[in-house]
């Protein structure tokens, strides 16, 4: 065992982690605004000068798991209008495709108890042309690529800095920090750091007085002094001053109002940048407060700057600094090398390991109470009236105060429930206690809606996600069942017994008309179809959506998978199993079956799952599109081992007589009656011909199939668009391999051609299920019309590697990812720094989207950790309560 998995179980290594956003301006939390604008509420440049409510944010920082105190790093290359406290990006209004951050840093290690983490930075020497890319991304339009900072010609003559942050635990709240500066120019370049440390404001609020402070009796030395914080020093090796203000509005800046202290959050800004003698305490205390280290450094020279946060007052805090870094940093190769250990190429590694720091580094602080929100502080102004009919007024039991995985920590630095069910795959194979934690926080009675719905993501926690927390939960389970030998029993029947209530919900909410068709709105697909979903159509036809229904079914299998293992315990689980297998047969019969004329989601000319169009006069018409919706049915499958069911007799003699009783139901599954290898059972929405007509199509390279994974959207609808006219209305949709030209769902919100993760998983572990019931020799033509023939875990394996492809080296060395940029390309100094964008361009892999989703494209990681590894306890389904095991990959 690695010192690093030894220290997992120890939840004090994980009080201190990078758990400051990367941007808190533009967020729900800290909009008070009359009609819910939070993009201009609070924007970049007023940042440095307002207080938040709710969290903090930061270049690198860190934190304390209450965010009682933040360290970061703030730069000045003495030539941009600002301190470089903050990542600059653009608005989802002034973005040609939606927000947009426009800044160059990398993920590049992390462990799980972020014993040793490691950032990059490149700092433009030049003025940062802030103006230039919101003039010219505001010229672009929808049509044009993003006008993107190296565009501006800023790194040409390579006048920039590459800078980089590491941290390093000596124990769990002595934290190490190194900040090596590397001037990639050919002269001499003027820099300052400030490494910067403030606490969070909690004073002015109404609710707490409490003020804490930091003062100094040197430049090399902060005191830290706070009620509830065991940390007292933050040491700089090398500082020529040390700059006190207050974590407190400008007020005179923002509002030309009365400041209530003298010394504005600003102020160190306004030192710096101004010369303002009078903007920091002189006195050398306050509520923020900076080192500032002036240096020149030599053309193409390094430099490295050495800091400690501490909880001990030190003689000599340098003393042991390099050996603890060596240590950790060892530490650290030990972890990855050790998980890595089935992986040959080092490419493999690189980026797998990158990927698991994008996950690491992307823990957030995320603190939100949305009844304080509505209502308002006792000491504030109280919030216009209409705060209460903008968004969230029915969530005011949401209360969090946790670390929570984020989708972005700038694009979207707050939480998404569907996202989040993604990321706890990859953080289960490094840290399943984290997964798990993740997985159940959701389902708490502050988060989780009293009837029962999961909230979705801030701006609007009414929305309506698919329903894959059930799926996760289980694969969680298994994973961390596998590596800790035993099963947590705990984990799964806390997180089933509220899922009951969500599954609730859904058939008590989304079923509109009772019969087992759901309408769930969008379901994170942003504008796949025609319409948005979310809405009343125009002309109040009702969409059945073949999506919403098949998530259901896929939700009830996966509770029922829940309930036959919890069952193996506790028999009372049987009668849950069987409800949740009856269930699936409703809905599996409602989709082939649909309305008094029987009417089927499958359409046997097409043989493809459409949504269907209820007209106003009780006609029903297929939306024919080709898209990733009809293929979602192919998550609603689990496979069944007969000595299973024997040990579960209730559950498999009311099976029995449902399918002995009810052949139309029974005929809908698969052939139940038909045992595949091994005495197998399949329950699934699709029988063998189905399967294979819709991986037909998947593999079609005109159709789904690209060199880097599965289109969301058939390929034939670039050339052919889909037209339709209702009532006069014309509707067009057309496939679009990268950004989109609608703002349906924002700028950057596009499933109508271009690669996502999220439904690529789905699909390679749907195609694994069906290998385990399947035999080798049920093959299928990959790609199509090539003659070549591949069985289902052959193919699942095919489409994991053609996304790795995205990431991974190809022949001439470039990276897909990296686009038409050669500098990222070929130049050493970028092109082996991986981002891990929100989606990728159709047909190129080019990264689109969000550039930091290492989200849920962290799950990239997972499909490079070899599946040897978990498949030695293929047996988990068949075994005995008091054994363990388990295969993560659905076998």
């Amino acid at each position: 065992m690695t010192e690093e998995s030894k220290r997992l179980p120890d939840v004090s290594w994980k009080k201190w982690g990078p758990y400051v956003s990367n941007r808190e301006w533009g967020v729900v939390r800290e909009d008070y605004s009359a009609d819910g604008d939070a993009w201009n509420y609070t924007n970049h440049d007023t940042a440095e000068a307002k207080t938040y409510r709710w969290g903090e944010e930061g270049i690198c920082g860190i934190c304390d798991d209450k965010q009682t105190l933040v360290f970061s790093l703030g730069l000045w290359n003495k030539k941009d209008k600002m301190v470089k406290e903050r990542f600059f990006g653009l608005t989802n209004g002034q973005g040609n495709h939606g927000e947009d951050v426009k800044e160059y840093y990398y993920y590049l290690d992390n462990v799980p108890t972020h014993s040793y983490m490691k950032m990059l930075y490149k700092y433009p020497q030049s003025a940062f042309p802030y103006d230039e890319l919101i003039e010219k991304n505001a010229q672009a339009g929808k049509e044009n690529p993003e006008y993107e900072l190296i565009d501006t010609g800023i790194f040409d003559q390579n006048e920039y800095f590459d800078i980089f942050i590491e941290y390093a635990k000596s124990s769990a709240e002595d934290i190490l920090i190194k900040i090596t500066v590397t001037n990639k120019a050919d002269r001499d370049v003027p820099l300052i750091l400030l490494p910067t440390i403030w606490f969070r404001n909690s004073w002015i609020w109404g609710y707490d007085d409490y003020r804490p402070q930091l003062n100094a009796t040197n430049a090399n030395r902060i005191i830290v002094d706070h009620k509830d914080l065991t940390i007292k020093n933050l040491y700089a090796k090398q500082s020529s001053e040390v700059l006190f203000c207050d974590n407190e509005s400008n007020n005179q800046r923002l509002y030309h109002s009365q400041n209530s202290g003298k010394f504005c959050k600003d102020g160190i800004n306004d030192f710096i940048i101004n010369g303002n003698q009078n903007s920091v305490n002189s006195e050398k205390k306050g509520t923020k407060a900076t080192f500032v280290i002036d240096e020149i450094i030599a053309a193409h020279a390094t430099q490295v700057f050495e800091f400690r946060l501490c909880d001990q007052d030190l003689e000599n805090p340098f003393q042991d600094f390099d050996n603890i870094f060596t240590e950790r940093e060892t530490e650290a190769q030990d972890f990855y090398k050790d998980l890595q250990k089935g992986i040959k190429s080092d490419d493999e590694k690189l980026v797998q390991r990158q990927a698991f720091a994008g996950m690491l580094w992307s823990k957030q602080f995320y603190h939100y109470s949305v009844a304080k929100w509505l209502d308002g502080d006792p000491a504030e102004m109280p919030p216009p009236k209409s705060r209460k009919h903008i968004r969230n007024e029915d969530w005011e039991n949401f209360n969090s105060l946790n670390i929570i995985s984020m989708p972005d920590k700038w694009e979207y630095p707050w939480f998404a429930t569907w996202d989040l069910a993604f990321h706890t795959l990859s953080f289960a194979v490094i840290d399943p206690d984290f997964a798990k934690q993740q997985l159940k926080l959701l389902t708490l009675e502050w988060f989780m809606h009293p009837n029962g719905q999961l909230p979705a993501y801030e701006w609007n926690f009414s929305d309506v996600n698919p329903p894959v927390h059930a799926w996760a939960s289980f694969r969680v389970f298994k994973i961390d069942e596998v590596k800790k030998g035993k099963p947590d029993l705990e984990f799964l029947e806390g997180v089933f017994q509220k899922l009951l209530m969500t599954f609730t919900w859904w058939v008590n909410k989304k079923d509109k008309n009772g019969n087992n068709i759901f309408e769930g709105g969008f379901l994170g697909l942003d504008n796949i179809g025609i319409f948005d979903r979310s809405q009343r159509l125009p002309n109040g036809e009702n969409l059945e959506q073949a999506d919403g229904t098949s998530w259901m079914a896929m939700f009830s299998l996966n509770m029922m998978r829940i309930a036959m293992e919890l069952a193996l315990y506790n028999k009372v689980y049987e009668d849950l199993a069987t409800k949740f297998f009856e269930h699936f047969l409703h809905i599996a019969n409602a989709l082939d079956n649909m309305g008094d004329d029987e009417f089927s989601l499958w359409d046997d000319q097409d043989e493809f799952f459409y949504d269907a169009l209820q007209l106003k006069g009780g006609n029903t018409m297929f939306m024919r599109i080709r898209s990733i919706v009809g293929l979602i049915p192919m998550f609603a499958v689990e496979v069944i081992d007969e000595e299973m069911l024997n040990k579960l007799p209730a559950f498999k003699e009311r099976m029995d007589w449902v399918l002995k009783n009810k052949p139309k139901l029974a005929s809908l599954v698969s052939h139940w009656e038909v045992k595949g290898d091994d005495s197998k059972h399949l329950l699934s929405l699709l029988r063998g011909h189905r399967l294979k007509k819709l991986l037909e199509r998947i593999l079609h390279e005109n159709e789904f199939l690209s060199d880097y994974g599965v289109r969301a959207l058939s390929k034939e609808y670039e050339d052919n668009p889909f037209h339709i006219n209702l009532d006069g209305t014309d509707y067009m949709l057309k496939y679009l391999p990268a950004e989109s030209d609608s703002d349906m769902f924002g700028g950057n919100s596009n499933w109508r051609g271009p690669i996502w993760f999220p439904v690529n998983f789905l699909i390679i572990e749907s195609l694994q299920r069906f290998f385990f019931y399947y035999s080798p020799d049920f093959k299928i033509e990959c790609p199509t019309g090539s003659g070549n023939y591949l069985n289902l875990e052959e193919i699942a394996d095919f489409l994991g590697k053609r996304l790795a492809r995205i990431f991974l080296q190809d022949e001439n060395g470039k990276r897909p990812f990296n686009g038409q940029y050669p500098r990222f390309q070929d130049d050493p100094d970028f092109k082996d720094y991986i981002l891990f964008y929100e989606y990728f361009h159709g047909d190129s892999g080019r990264g689109v989207g969000a550039s930091h989703q290492t989200g849920w494209t962290g799950l990239i990681a997972k499909i490079l950790q070899p599946r040897f590894q978990e498949m030695k306890l293929v047996k988990v389904q068949t075994e005995t309560p008091d054994q363990t095991g388990g295969n993560v990959d659905a076998k």
